[in-house]
């Protein structure tokens, strides 16, 4: 099982291009597509997820044309957007049940066994009477992975699904995720960093609507060993710095900044080698990425 994804490209009516000849191959698992705000995922999830229409190019679920069998699609599609509503009057039973008529399931036993399974697996079966307006922002996350399971979909796709949670909803979400991962395509659209670590045997990181970098995590973190470089310098030090390396990020740590530097030497004797991590790896990219745009365009 696998999702192809040849040469897409998308421009909306003001002009902005949002996907430029993208091409991933997706296969069974959970692959996770990092990138920034603004970074074309969000166009590629609605493309996929059937709701717009492509430029140019291709998409196939197996032997499925996804951008011609819309209907089809949607029949084997999971999907979880950004911005996910719900009725807040109804319980989630009563609104699972109602979405799984939708759905197609129309016998009333067999929903009753399907809304039952999905609260269980979800952990949400002791809220089940509960109208989903009393819900936290994790048990509403998970609502809406238990109706992307309606129909025993082919493919799923997360669009920033962590955003927001505290870390104890995160990791029941994690949990929840990697479980349904194990047998169908799950696809984690995200711009945070440690959702891919720790979810994800395959990665894209995409930007300004191109692929940047496609790969498993730890081989992609590999081949950056020996280049990434670690600092402590004041706040007054940075912009020095990143004009004469190629700093890739700063944070702050206990007042002062922590900046990594890109480079295949030690920058200066001040600086110390670290074993980079999937954030060193996205940064890295990002940076190139902004770096080339500027060149470009001249801003």
């Amino acid at each position: 099982m696998a999702l192809v994804i040849d040469n897409l490209s998308k421009t909306y009516a003001n002009g902005t291009q949002a996907l430029k000849s993208v091409s991933l191959t997706i296969p069974k698992g959970m692959f996770g597509l990092l990138g920034p705000n603004g970074a074309g995922k969000s166009s590629l999830m609605r493309t996929i997820a059937t709701l717009q229409d492509a430029d140019t190019g291709s998409i196939f679920l197996d032997d499925l044309d996804v951008l011609r069998e819309k209907e089809a699609v949607r029949r084997v599609l999971g999907y979880l957007p950004q911005e996910f509503g719900v009725y807040p009057r109804v319980s989630a039973e009563e609104l699972l049940d109602h979405l799984a008529v939708l759905k197609g399931i129309a016998n009333k036993g067999e929903r009753k066994a399907i809304v039952e399974a999905l609260l269980q697996q979800t952990n949400l079966w002791n809220a089940r009477k509960k109208n989903l307006g009393g819900y936290s922002g994790g048990m509403k996350q998970r609502f809406g992975i238990a109706q992307a399971l309606l129909g025993n979909p082919r493919l799923i796709i997360v669009d920033e699904p962590t955003a927001g949670l505290d870390p104890a909803e995160r990791n029941r979400f994690h949990n929840l995720l990697s479980e349904i991962g194990e047998n169908i395509i799950v696809i984690l659209s995200t711009h945070i960093v440690s959702d891919v670590t720790d979810l994800c045997r395959n990665m894209a990181i995409i930007s300004q609507g191109q692929v940047r970098l496609t790969g498993d995590p730890l081989t992609v973190m590999e081949q950056l060993r020996g280049q990434v470089w670690c600092k402590l310098v004041s706040k007054d030090e940075v912009a020095a710095l990143q004009a004469q390396y190629h700093v890739i990020s700063s944070r702050l740590f206990a007042g002062q900044t922590i900046v990594h530097v890109l480079s295949d030497y030690r920058p200066d004797s001040g600086f110390e080698e670290v074993n980079p991590d999937l954030e060193d790896v996205y940064f890295a990219q990002i940076s190139e990425s902004n770096k080339k745009k500027e060149l470009s365009t001249g801003y």
